[in-house]
């Protein structure tokens, strides 16, 4: 049977025998079968669904096995003839170029071995995932069923995997994982019906045949009672009685094993800079005070007629910032969304095919959840989009932060730029479907700032709640370079984020946790946002009345996830494309 290694080879011996272009696809398709092969669970995300009765082999010699393999293609990609390339392969080609050099300078790092975190792991992610597996035929039906028969498997895998880590001292920090017993616990249901693996099979369609629906709940409540919920509990016990008594007791990223060069990698990796960590650091020390100032003006424009110092507490128990139901709440969220829809079309040209949906953050994930995230959907699949709105302790979600948090996570920012990649014509299936954190958290806090231009924000409690989430971001930078590398305390992070922000406590607790379980993802931000708003601003003055947004925002999505770096080209040449010879400003 051929390898993967095998693969490759071949596609390498065919220089001077197959065009270059066709031997670059070649490489493209082979690497992204392979991944998913190897990953299924992101195969069905990302609308590949031979893989859906699968779950991924995560044990120690599978892990090995793929820190061995990151970053082979490079070996191959060094054989081609750029110049022989047109502009798109080229394109991709440095992309790609850029992903693999980044997946070998993680397998340097055991990231592997930090398999379950309060915001990654079976009990969280295992949900999401059948929540996102289709039920429209019988096959897929079959696939659901297979798919929970491999969770045992998957629970002792990650077992297995903890344990290496805990051996040599790479864990979470202990209090980041206070909560995720309880997110087990979720699991540990003696009702089918109650199983967040098995809701899917109770939201079937009427057109299901009535036979066959009967007995695949009952086979599927079987195997949950006799294999899974056990397995769950083995994970339950293992977690209470041996991983969080032994997790660490400190929090840098800094304090493991090479963990200074490790940082730095995370750094590279999630801004796609060559930034450091002293330079982001700084970077968020300015856009606080800057950020802090304009809310100051803002504030002094509502109706608050307190004491400054009141300001936070009064956005904190005033009532008519909160909802009284979860339903309440959605229903706010799916207003706005309502109100954004018909403005898109002065800022963009391509609109996504793709609908989207509201909808809660599962029970079991709630307390340790973000405020609200996406996740994409798929055509091929017929699965929307999907807006999560954290429903979980309604005094803590305020409703003036809301227009900002639809905006970046909803329209037009994550489902605008993941679905418009997926829609993409005649590109490789990695550029369609890749991540540039940088890019794709850069591009959801941009559209926050488009607010005004979409008719937002004409409360100026929903400016200020704007702002505050672009400080979130900025204040990131500072907390998140701060404990990792510049030896800050856990507790001198949230005092900082509360002298800085009125963000409840409750999510101050929770983002600072974020920051501490994945490290560096938090710059990604901030840092990609300056970027898309300077091409903006460069592209408009260069350009002056011929500069025209709703091109600059197609061009921006045109392309697929990029490295800050590819961007930063593309924009240029795109202004160039569009400038009279002699007209530069």
């Amino acid at each position: 049977m051929t390898t993967y290694r095998g693969e490759l080879d071949r596609i390498g011996a065919g220089r001077g025998q197959v065009p270059e272009a066709e031997r670059l696809h070649a490489l493209f398709d082979l690497t992204w079968r392979h991944f998913m092969l190897e990953r299924p669970d992101a195969a069905t995300f990302l609308g590949w669904t031979e893989g859906n009765d699968r779950l991924p082999d995560v044990s120690l010699d599978a892990l090995q096995r793929r820190r061995n393999e990151a970053g082979e293609p490079l070996r191959v990609l060094a054989t081609f003839d750029v110049d022989e390339l047109g502009p798109v392969d080229r394109l991709s080609h440095d992309v790609f170029a850029w992903q693999q050099r980044s997946e070998a300078a993680a397998a340097a790092f055991p990231g592997e071995l930090l398999a379950l975190t309060q915001l990654e792991g079976p009990q969280t992610d295992l949900s999401l995932l059948f929540g996102a597996m289709p039920t429209a035929t019988a096959r897929h039906r079959q696939d659901l069923l297979d798919r929970l028969r491999a969770v045992p498997t998957l629970i002792d895998q990650t077992i297995e995997v903890l344990e290496e880590g805990r051996r040599r001292g790479v864990t979470p920090p202990r209090v980041t994982l206070r909560d995720v017993p309880a997110q087990v616990e979720g699991h540990l249901v003696d009702d089918p019906r109650a199983s967040p693996l098995l809701a899917p099979l109770w939201c079937l369609s009427p057109s299901a045949p009535t036979a066959e629906v009967a007995e695949l709940r009952g086979e599927a409540g079987a195997v949950l009672a006799a294999e899974v919920t056990p397995a769950f509990a083995r994970l339950h016990a293992y977690l209470v009685e041996a991983y969080l008594p032994g997790a660490r007791e400190t929090t840098a990223l800094a304090d493991l094993p090479d963990g200074r060069d490790w940082y730095d990698e995370r750094v590279h990796h999630f801004t796609t800079t060559d930034l450091t960590a002293g330079e982001v650091h700084e970077m968020g020390l300015a856009e606080v005070a800057r950020i802090g100032a304009e809310m100051e003006r803002v504030r002094a424009t509502t109706d608050y007629t307190g004491p400054a110092e009141g300001f936070a507490d009064h956005l904190g128990h005033d009532r008519r910032f909160f909802y009284e139901t979860p339903d309440a709440l959605l229903a706010g969220y799916r207003d706005i969304a309502k109100r954004i829809d018909p403005e898109v079309v002065r800022l963009f040209g391509r609109l996504p095919r793709l609908p989207f949906g509201i909808v809660a953050v599962p029970a079991e994930m709630a307390p340790s959840a973000p405020a609200a995230f996406y996740l994409e959907g798929s055509l091929e699949m017929a699965r929307p989009g999907r807006f999560f709105a954290n429903t979980h302790d309604l005094s803590a979600r305020p409703s003036w932060n809301m227009e900002s948090l639809c905006l970046h996570e909803a329209v037009p920012g994550h489902h605008f730029q993941i679905s418009l990649a997926q829609e993409l014509e005649g590109l490789p299936e990695f550029r369609r479907r890749g991540l540039c954190t940088a890019y794709v958290e850069g591009w959801g806090l941009y559209c926050e700032s488009l607010g005004p231009e979409l008719g937002l924000y004409q409360d100026p409690y929903q400016r200020f709640g704007a702002l505050d989430a672009e400080l979130l971001r900025a204040i990131r930078l500072v907390v998140d370079t701060g404990m990792h590398v510049l030896g800050w305390s856990r507790n001198r992070a949230i005092a900082y984020f509360a002298e800085h922000s009125v963000t409840p406590h409750h999510d101050i607790v929770v983002e600072v946790d974020r920051y501490l379980a994945l490290p560096g993802q938090a710059l990604a931000y901030k840092v990609g946002e300056r970027k898309i708003a300077a091409l903006r601003a460069w592209a408009a003055e260069q350009l002056g009345d011929d500069f025209d947004v709703r091109a600059f925002h197609d061009e921006v999505l045109g392309h697929g996830a990029l490295p800050l770096d590819v961007l930063d080209t593309l924009v240029h040449a795109w202004v160039r494309d569009r400038m009279e010879p002699g007209t530069a400003r």
